[in-house]
Order: C-alpha cells, then structure tokens, then sequence
C-alpha cells in the first residue's frame, strides 16, 4: 500500500504546471498600520514637513491597497538607534514611519527634513514600497529638491540619466511641504533599487 501511493505521487508530480508565487498584500488597512504610524512628528510642531504623494501603476490609477514605509535621519543628519519605533512617545523621533494608501493611492507622513548624512551630502528619505500583485517589496529613495550642488555629487543620481534621476527628487510645493509620487510602472516609472541579498 505505502508503494502504490508513493508511485502515484511520483506520477502527479510529472504532471504539475509551476505557478506564480504568493504575492504582498492586501491585508494592510486590516493588521499593518499603527496609531501615529504616520506623524513621525506631532503635526504643526516646530521644524515639521508634510511629505505626500500618490503610488500609481502602470496606467496612472491610485493604489488603495499599497503601504509605505519610511526610514530617515533626523533634522542633524543622525541616524537614530534607538528602541520604540512603533511607539509614538512625545518628543522621541525614531526616524521610521508607516501608512497605508487612500483610495485614490495617496498618501501623506508628518515628519522633519533629514540633514545629510555627511558634510555636503544630499539628504534623503529610504522608502519601502508594499502592494497587492508584487512579488516582494520595492525600495527607493526621496531626495530633497533644494541643493541643487548636493545632488549633482550624489553617486546614485550621477549614475541615472537625467529622466530618470528626476523620479528619486521630491518637488516643493507653494505651502512648503514635499510632494513625492511613486509610479510603479509606465511613463515615468519609480528608480527602485536593488540592495545585496535582497531577493528579485
């Protein structure tokens, strides 16, 4: 009996079609999110910034089921390592934030303008990008539009052609926040990178 099903196995498997792997999502407004997750600092507090933006896919419609993680230095260019970074205690910047997409894919953080990391350096805000239909997570970079000098020696935008090196640069708006769409695919797509032992 054990041998007659071990051979019918052995004959199903000759018959299976691969297919897809499991994609990301789209659990994220059910489990994800946090209180705060998107305030990395009180709204309206000194030196705050509204970062916004909309996630698209390739046909420019919004994204509902995305989620987005951000990761950044603070206003001194420090990295900050320390515990609670889920927990939104007054007057602790911990330098990550996180929140889903609306309808629409728009999305919006409270937080402050990281300084560069290195004298001369261009400050940038390291993004992870989650949704319905990827394979794995996407990463990518928002730059700050306003040293113009800095980012012309950043080796990462040196290294794309100007179209493309204009995808990673936040815009400023007339009220002073920063406005940073994620294109996921299509005319203008999203620089995404690629980091070491980081699957495809």
């Amino acid at each position: 009996m054990p041998e007659t099903q071990t051979n019918s196995l052995y004959a199903a498997e000759s018959t299976w079609v691969p297919t897809p792997g499991q994609t990301i999502g789209p659990f994220y407004h059910f489990a994800l999110p946090f209180e705060g997750g998107e305030h990395l600092v009180p709204p309206g507090s000194p030196g705050s910034v509204r970062l916004h933006g909309r996630v698209t896919d390739g046909n420019g419609e919004g994204l509902q089921d995305a989620m987005i993680e951000i990761w950044q230095a603070d206003e001194h260019g420090r990295v900050v390592q320390r515990e609670g970074t889920f927990r939104r205690d007054a007057g602790v910047f911990t330098g990550f934030g996180r929140t889903s997409t609306w309808r629409d894919g728009g999305y919006t953080f409270t937080t402050v303008e990281p300084g560069p990391p290195t004298h001369g350096a261009a400050p940038f805000i390291a993004v992870t990008v989650f949704a319905r239909g990827l394979l794995n997570r996407l990463f990518t970079r928002i730059y700050l539009p306003d040293d113009v000098e800095a980012l012309a020696r950043d080796a990462l935008l040196a290294s794309l052609d100007a179209e493309r090196r204009s995808t990673l640069v936040a815009q400023r708006d007339e009220d002073g926040s920063l406005r940073f769409d994620i294109r996921l695919q299509g005319d203008r797509e999203t620089v995404f990178l690629r980091f070491p032992r980081h699957g495809a």
